[in-house]
């Protein structure tokens, strides 16, 4: 009798072992390589990159990007708002966790749009560029963090690693492909963006913006604005503008 208890005993820690092997291995499989996890990202907002990763003696743990002041600052996918606050450091500052275990900070906004526990989608504006917090300029600070965000930055991933690369003084655009996949398609594309003999429409380039294409159609941006119901200057990679050149 002794012994059946022993055995169904020991039965029962391997089990319990099993089960725990099982749930680690289940837990591991769900944290997807940042590359393959954030394929769909979009860029946060609109503007030019004026700082990197890395820099500031390694203290600086995510990427600048600047534009006038209110520009639309977008969750880069679909998530719950895990921070919503003012901070001396970040100023206004919206934290984001997604659905492939990694988290984003929007950091020196001019106004917060969420709360926490807000379910956002994928381009759903958290935002407004500012100034706030310890902030030398308008701009957006952007993080991206494996798992969580904590105090002293130790998941702080290069946001390069799931948006794809930039370079100082580029110019980004939300609602657009990561920058990888943009290039390749316009490398195989090879749009030609203005024809005078097709003088109805514009596509938008990388780095377009509605004054210059107003320069080079001989047109003006209010009626560029106009023609095409346009709320706002900002243009995306790839959108087709109607052209009635002046």
């Amino acid at each position: 009798m002794l012994d059946f208890i022993k055995r169904l005993l020991i039965a029962g820690i391997m089990g319990v072992f099993i089960t725990l092997l099982f749930l680690g291995g289940k837990t591991n499989a769900q944290m997807l390589e940042p590359d393959t996890a954030a394929e769909e990202w979009i860029w946060p907002t609109d503007g030019v990159v004026t700082d990197t990763f890395g820099t500031r003696n390694g203290s600086h743990y995510g990427i600048d990007i600047a534009a006038g002041l209110g520009t639309p600052v977008y969750s880069v996918d679909s998530g719950i708002v895990t921070k919503s606050y003012y901070s001396s450091s970040y100023g206004h500052v919206v934290f984001v966790k997604h659905h492939n275990n990694l988290e984003t900070v929007y950091a020196h906004l001019n106004k917060r749009y969420v709360e926490v526990g807000h379910r956002v989608k994928k381009g759903e504006s958290v935002g407004e560029m500012g100034n706030t917090g310890r902030s030398s300029g308008v701009h957006l600070h952007f993080e991206v963090h494996e798992s969580e965000w904590t105090v002293n930055k130790k998941n702080a991933l290069d946001p390069v690693e799931v948006l794809g690369d930039i370079e100082l003084g580029e110019s980004v655009q939300a609602f657009k492909q990561t920058a990888e996949r943009s290039d390749a398609l316009h490398a195989s594309a090879k749009i030609n963006t203005y024809d005078e003999s097709e003088q109805n429409q514009y596509i938008v380039q990388k780095g377009d913006t509605l004054s210059y294409i107003a320069q080079k159609t001989n047109s003006t941006v209010q009626t560029l604005m106009k023609i095409n119901s346009l709320t706002t200057d900002v243009i995306r990679p790839n959108q087709v503008l109607v052209i009635h050149s002046q």
